[in-house]
């Protein structure tokens, strides 16, 4: 990052404008978090969630990825699941039907009307994952004798549902209007900025548990006692340790590339002559980027979540169906884990075997090989010892189908890593309930996606400043 090109190009009018719209939006958002859905007296129905959210996993998982819109049963609790999914399905299907293939090549007005389906798709998902949270909600809240979400009426049901869809429609568009800023991908700094408003809270736990001295306080050298808890203090300082190592590893492996130089021919037109330059074509380890993770974590979350509506329901018929669901799909916590050891790696599995795959499925799509070789081509563009053309589309998806294999088997093993941390603190030190897991996948998030964004402002500041270095 050329960080003094950035700091030059916050003087520039339209840099500040995107910049400040951007903020404007993340701001937006976070107030929107915090807007109860109409179901219930706000107060209430908070104390009430907060004791059913900090009792699983799952429920602190969500609250996460929501920025603390599940704590709030905020309007956009329901966040960018649908749209995510409706992405997913919508991609899956543009490779899987030809019709829609040739509509993806048809340059930016076909990729303008399957972004308008996915639009479209996202409007019923969204709306059948109101009522299911509701539901969810309402029937966790009655297990627990409370009369909170006793019995709604139908006119609440409406409003709630139709608050709810609003609010993920809301949050699409959000995300649309910040990724046209040029500034990042909008649907991933909304996750991000949910995550990182998490922070505070995290941070507090760990200070209150870190300065709980009712088991004693940390002996240095039988010289003097540090009043701090002797157990979370090193284990704390190991997570730190881990962390910074980690997110190291990440950066180098997320700016890791391949340079293809690119050579053209020189063409002589009247009495000028044009090409005889060389350019580079870069190639990223890791071309897609956060967006495996956040596909993978949204297409595994939806097995534990039809495990929670039918354990909600209460019918005995659903009830093995619903626990073997949660059981493995939920993200395990060794130390309340009943099932067999080796389901307790079932989760992980998924999800790093999911990775790899929407890792190769987005590459994919971003990186269009066969239009690529069809540009150069026509641009009198070839790579050195390879021939234009079919050759050169063989040869740019080899290399990177090279790199990905790589890159994604990198990328799930560090999205597992927080996973085998939990289990070894409890196999070795009989620790739980540390949330390694939950706090792993928001790092991996938050990282990827700052670095991706940094890039974009990056590249934009080198735009706006470019009649500088010309003068």
């Amino acid at each position: 990052m050329n960080w003094k090109v950035i700091f030059k190009s916050l003087k520039n009018r339209d840099m500040q404008k995107r910049l400040l719209v951007v903020l404007g939006i993340i701001a937006v958002y976070r107030l929107l978090a915090h807007v109860p859905v109409p179901l219930a007296e706000p107060t209430q129905l908070r104390e009430v969630i907060n004791s059913v959210v900090g009792g699983t996993d799952f429920g602190g998982f969500l609250n996460l990825l929501s920025g603390g819109a599940l704590a709030s049963f905020s309007i956009v609790l329901v966040g960018l699941t649908p749209f995510i999914t409706a992405s997913v399905i919508t991609q899956l299907l543009t490779k899987a039907i030809p019709r829609l293939e040739e509509l993806h090549k048809d340059g930016e007005s076909g990729r303008r009307k399957i972004n308008q389906w996915t639009r479209m798709l996202t409007v019923p998902l969204a709306i059948v994952q109101s009522i299911a949270f509701i539901f969810i909600l309402r029937q966790t809240v009655l297990a627990g004798n409370t009369t909170v979400l006793a019995d709604p009426t139908a006119i609440e049901w409406i409003v709630s549902v139709t608050a709810m869809t609003a609010g993920a429609v809301l949050l699409m568009w959000l995300g649309e209007l910040i990724t046209e800023q040029g500034i990042g991908n909008g649907i991933s700094l909304l996750i991000f900025a949910g995550i990182i408003s998490q922070l505070p809270t995290i941070l507090s736990t760990i200070t209150s548990s870190l300065f709980n001295t009712e088991a004693g306080g940390l002996e240095v050298f039988n010289w003097f006692t540090i009043p701090v808890n002797p157990l979370v203090f090193w284990v704390t300082l190991a997570i730190v340790i881990v962390s910074l190592a980690m997110l190291y590893f990440l950066v180098k492996i997320n700016e890791a590339q391949r340079v293809i130089t690119i050579n053209y021919a020189k063409r002589v037109q009247g009495n000028s002559s044009y090409g005889g330059v060389k350019s580079i074509l870069p190639i990223k380890l890791i071309a897609a980027g956060v967006i495996p993770v956040i596909f993978a974590v949204a297409f595994l979350s939806l097995p534990a979540f039809i495990g929670q509506i039918l354990k909600a329901t209460g019918n005995p018929a659903y009830a093995a169906l619903a626990d073997n669901l949660i059981l493995w799909f939920q993200a395990p916590n060794p130390g309340a884990f009943t099932g067999t050891e080796w389901q307790a790696f079932i989760y992980p599995g998924i999800y790093f075997i999911l990775v790899i795959f929407f890792t190769y499925f987005y590459t994919g799509i971003v990186f269009n090989a066969n239009e690529i070789a069809e540009n150069l081509q026509k641009q009198g563009g070839f790579i050195e010892g390879v021939r234009p053309g079919k050759t050169t589309e063989k040869y740019l998806s080899t290399t990177v189908n090279r790199l990905i294999l790589f890159g994604s088997v990198v990328l799930g093993l560090i999205a597992v890593s927080p996973f085998v941390a939990e289990y070894m603190l409890y196999q070795f030190a009989g620790i739980t309930g540390t949330n390694l897991s939950i706090g792993g996948t928001g790092l991996l998030i938050v990282v990827t996606v700052a670095l991706e964004a940094l890039r974009q402002i990056n590249s934009r500041a080198l735009m706006v400043t470019y009649d500088d270095y010309d003068n």
